[in-house]
């Protein structure tokens, strides 16, 4: 049986990955905010070459924090999924590339597999055991037939 037969698997799919992926960037943004506060994460970015660190820190705080909490409950998640998306992407380019792959090192693998994760919520939507279900209701695929 695959999950396109079986929509209650497939949302069952979808919020593991919510959670699971919002929980992570939550922490995330948290750290960001109240161990390393947000002067220490600015100083941190300006270290590691990110361009306009005093604007970028605090906005990528925010947006892990705030971003992370959304796909947990389900809220705006293509949205937020997809500036996740985004975050994880320009932390990917702009520090972790030249490291190599391995998180070990300061490697990209953590950064690629949350970026992958929130692309593929941004692409997917949040399923129908979330906030965005409840307040938009269903909607059929494009191009389905009917409403399942």
């Amino acid at each position: 049986m695959t999950t396109r037969n079986n929509p209650p698997m497939t949302s069952a799919a979808l919020l593991m990955l919510r959670v699971v992926l919002g929980i992570i960037l939550a922490a995330h943004g948290w750290q960001k905010f109240f161990q390393y506060t947000l002067d220490g994460a600015t100083a941190s970015f300006e270290q590691m070459g990110v361009p306009l660190a005093s604007m970028v820190a605090p906005a990528v705080a925010t947006l892990e924090l705030a971003g992370g909490i959304a796909l947990v409950l389900g809220v705006v998640t293509r949205v937020a999924a997809g500036l996740l998306a985004l975050d994880m992407l320009g932390a990917l380019f702009l520090v972790h590339l030249p490291a190599g792959i391995f998180v070990d090192n300061g490697g990209y693998e953590l950064v690629a597999i949350l970026a992958a994760a929130a692309a593929a919520l941004a692409l997917a939507g949040p399923g129908s055991y979330s906030v965005d279900r409840l307040v938009f209701g269903r909607k059929a695929p494009v191009g389905s037939m009917s409403n399942a």
